[in-house]
């Protein structure tokens, strides 16, 4: 199952409201389309979330005054540079960021980091489904309706359900849904940005700790991506420029996690963000707080699409032999499960800062790896063999690559030990005085992977 594709690989136009019916399958040329510009407006529509808001308050919450937030929130928003260079791969290829990383880790090596990767992807689609439905549910208080948990069920089904419709469709319809949602919640987030950034307290005096956190907070979102760029700019065409394609993923996640962590650092300032939404709405004119239920509601829908959406992919890698739309009926289930649990079973502010100080323990050292590899390989790879068994370019010493595998643990070992989570606080936390240094297990993986395969991976040729 892990040596050979198991997925069907099928014909068809990649064409709104339609179901997509290719898969991880390569993209043939003729069937290329698009350019550049689609890449912004998918990671510009995507971040326009409500989480970043709750990402730029917490950085205040660990002791940053405004402009150390700030000034947090705006290096986190320049790592999407590396998720708009993660794209060029999916030009090359036509196909899935996670089938191309069976070029760093074997095709065997691949199952467990794209296993890892799954759950973390879900995860960070549960959160975004929870803050859609708090959100719906706090509109339907506004109405009057206070029915115990009937309100919050019917929330959770309207923004699985918004979610799960698009995703479903696939690639065209994820375009164009992103692009579409992006003009509407651009202008929404730009008023409360207006309304939120007059009355931030810029006074308080600049805090000596907490630094470490906040990154590990504000970046946990653009890192988390690092498993999916490729999905979609597999069907852009080979002629299409890196340079573009680049700056313009990194352009549009910047601008929309910027702006809306600088809203959420504004709000720390003045409200008790615990509840974020219900501290932010507190801080807005009361003919705005509809609209802006509605701009959380839909900013989670949009960011849980292409998470959504890429996970049925990754089930793909893992070797389950459906199509992808079929796959994705096992995420949306496992989506829906963990969101209930989350909603109904903990506390889901300590919930959220567990998950996003653990998440980076995956991402980061799984990300060195991956853009290590590339840049090695110089974006040059074997497309066939990224799809093929045994003999193939890429199946190493019986599927799995020592180099990449023994990077992506050095990697996690050196995060697990620096981590300091509400779950998980590493033993070397306490002797480098509190500082969670998590992010450089990416440069650590990226080194170890430099140092043991410079001297045999090489760029494929043509």
């Amino acid at each position: 199952m892990l040596g050979h594709e198991t997925a069907p690989v099928t014909a068809g136009r990649d064409e709104v409201f339609q179901v997509e019916e290719h898969g991880i399958d390569p993209i043939p040329d003729a069937e290329r389309h698009g350019s550049a510009k689609d890449v912004f407006w998918l990671w510009f529509g995507s971040n326009l979330t409500f989480t970043y808001v709750i990402n730029g308050a917490l950085a205040v919450a660990f002791g940053l005054s405004f402009w150390q937030a700030t000034a947090v929130v705006v290096l986190g928003g320049l790592s999407f540079l590396a998720i708009g260079a993660a794209g060029l791969s999916g030009v090359r290829t036509g196909t899935a960021t996670l089938v191309i990383s069976r070029a760093a880790f074997g095709i065997r090596g691949n199952w467990p980091a794209g296993l890892l990767n799954w759950i973390v992807s879900i995860g960070y689609t549960v959160v975004n489904t929870v803050v859609g439905t708090l959100a719906l549910e706090a509109f339907f208080a506004d109405l009057g309706w206070h029915g115990g948990h009937a309100p919050r069920a019917l929330a959770l089904a309207v923004t699985l359900a918004l979610t799960f419709a698009v995703a479903l469709w696939g690639h065209a319809t994820v375009q164009f849904a992103e692009r579409w949602m992006a003009y509407v919640l651009a202008v929404g987030f730009a008023m409360l940005l207006v309304l939120v950034l007059p009355g931030a307290d810029t006074s308080a005096a600049p805090g000596a700790s907490g630094w470490s956190l906040a990154f590990v907070v504000v970046l946990a979102g653009p890192f988390s991506y690092l498993p999916m760029p490729a999905d979609y700019t597999r069907y852009l065409p080979r002629t299409t420029s890196l340079r573009a394609v680049t700056l313009s993923g990194a352009l549009g996640g910047f601008l929309s996690s910027v702006a809306l962590g600088v809203a959420g650092v504004a709000a720390a300032t003045q409200a008790d963000m615990t509840d974020a939404v219900a501290g932010t709405e507190s801080l807005l004119p009361g003919w705005f707080q509809p609209l802006f239920l509605a701009l959380v509601l839909g900013g989670s829908v949009t960011n849980s699409i292409i998470t959504l959406y890429s996970s049925s992919l990754n089930l793909q890698v893992l070797g389950i032999p459906w199509s992808r739309a079929r796959a994705i009926v096992i995420s949306a289930g496992v989506t829906g499960a963990g969101s209930l649990g989350a909603l109904f079973l903990t506390d889901f502010t300590t919930s959220l800062l567990s998950f996003l100080s653990l998440l980076i323990i995956v991402f980061a050292p799984w990300g060195g790896v991956f853009l290590a590899d590339m840049v090695l390989r110089r974006c040059a790879y074997d497309s066939a063999a990224l799809h093929a068994g045994p003999g193939g370019a890429y199946w190493y010493r019986s599927g799995w690559h020592p180099a990449g595998l023994t990077a992506l643990l050095a990697g996690l070992l050196f995060s697990a030990l620096t981590c300091d989570s509400e779950l998980w606080t590493g033993p070397l936390v306490a002797p480098l005085g509190g500082a969670d240094l998590t992010l450089l297990g990416a440069v650590v993986s990226a080194l170890v992977y430099v140092l043991l395969a410079r001297r045999t991976v090489a760029p494929a040729h043509p």
